[in-house]
C-alpha cells in the first residue's frame, strides 16, 4: 500500500518537473518586428497577407465536431443494450436522437447547410 502511493508520488513529481522544464524551455525571448512580419525578405508588404476567413468553414467544423461527439455517445448505447432495461434504453435513445434531429432541423432552417450562397 505504501509503496504504491510512493511510486505514484514519484511519478507525479517527475511529471511536474518535466512540465515545468518544457514550459521554461519553450518560452520565446523577444518579439522582433521582422520576425512577426509575414514576409521575411525585408520588403514591406503591399497588401494584407491574411485572407478573409469564411465563417461557413468554421460552422461546418463545429457541425462536424457535434456529430463526431454524437457517434462517440451512440456507440456505448449499442454496447449496453443487452445489459440494461429495454424501456429505459429505448427512452434514452429516442430522446437523444430527437435532440439531434431538432438540432439538424435548426441548422437546416438557419441555412447553415446550404453551400450555394
Amino acid at each position: 500500500m505504501f509503496s504504491t502511493m510512493f511510486i505514484a508520488l514519484i511519478i507525479m513529481a517527475i511529471s511536474f518537473i518535466v512540465m515545468v522544464l518544457a514550459s521554461i524551455l519553450s518560452k520565446k525571448t523577444l518579439v522582433d518586428r521582422e520576425k512577426s512580419s509575414p514576409f521575411e525578405c525585408g520588403f514591406d508588404p503591399k497588401s494584407s497577407s491574411r485572407l478573409p476567413f469564411s465563417l461557413r468553414f468554421f460552422l461546418i467544423t463545429i457541425i462536424f465536431l457535434i456529430f463526431d461527439v454524437e457517434i462517440a455517445l451512440i456507440l456505448p448505447m449499442i454496447i449496453i443494450f443487452k445489459f440494461s432495461n429495454l424501456l429505459i434504453w429505448s427512452t434514452t435513445s429516442v430522446i437523444f436522437v430527437l435532440i439531434l434531429l431538432v438540432g439538424l432541423y435548426h441548422e437546416w432552417n438557419q441555412g447553415m447547410l446550404n453551400w450555394s450562397n
